[in-house]
């Protein structure tokens, strides 16, 4: 597996992008909605309340791909998205390798309808099944928009991972609807962020 990060050309992104983004990449390239490997990482946008949000100058979109369909995303550059009223155009895409990090981040992952401690013990059996030792820290509860209702779920860190371990959920996530987002995991070098 392999990130790559393409340069955004656009002025705006709404708050809630995760399913508009994930549709209109798979406008462009079919495949992805057949591929459970491939994988969106959050774009970063300017805080605040403001919705459509602006795009900073180091708003990134990195899509997450086996390394085997990695030209086949790279021909993205260039090409315009519409995400909702939004209008993005993709710049090249750089490689950025995978590296193993002891804490790791997920912006949001699905949770059903479980509450925290429900989560918490959904993780706690996925992490098991996996052979993955580590300290869950649950963050923020969140609600964005799904491809049929909303979706609920939690931030999540993972703390003390091995580093085999490290890149499996960099890899793998955790939960469903990646090419939205969720269940993909970052390096992170504090718990601070857990409740953003």
């Amino acid at each position: 597996m392999v990130d790559l990060s393409f340069a955004l050309h656009g002025r705006t992104l709404p708050r809630d992008h995760r399913l508009l983004l994930a549709r209109a990449l798979a406008e462009e390239l079919p495949a992805l909605r057949d591929d459970p490997r491939v994988a969106v990482i959050p774009v970063r946008l300017v805080s605040g309340d403001a919705d459509p949000a602006l795009l900073s100058a180091r708003s990134r979109l990195v899509v997450r791909v086996p390394r085997g369909r990695a030209a086949e995303l790279q021909a993205l550059a260039g090409r315009t998205l519409r995400v909702g009223d939004s209008v993005l155009t993709l710049g090249d895409a750089q490689p950025r390798e995978l590296l193993p990090h002891a804490t790791l981040y997920a912006h949001f992952v699905d949770a059903g309808d479980a509450d925290e401690i429900g989560f918490i013990d959904a993780i706690d059996r996925q992490l098991a099944a996996m052979g993955v030792p580590c300290h869950p820290v649950c963050g923020r509860e969140q609600r964005v928009q799904g491809p049929a209702q909303p979706l609920h779920g939690y931030s999540l860190m993972l703390h003390g991972l091995r580093a085999r371990d490290s890149l499996r959920m960099l890899e793998l996530g955790l939960g469903e609807h990646r090419l939205m987002g969720c269940g993909v995991f970052v390096p992170h070098k504090s718990a601070a962020a857990v409740g953003d």
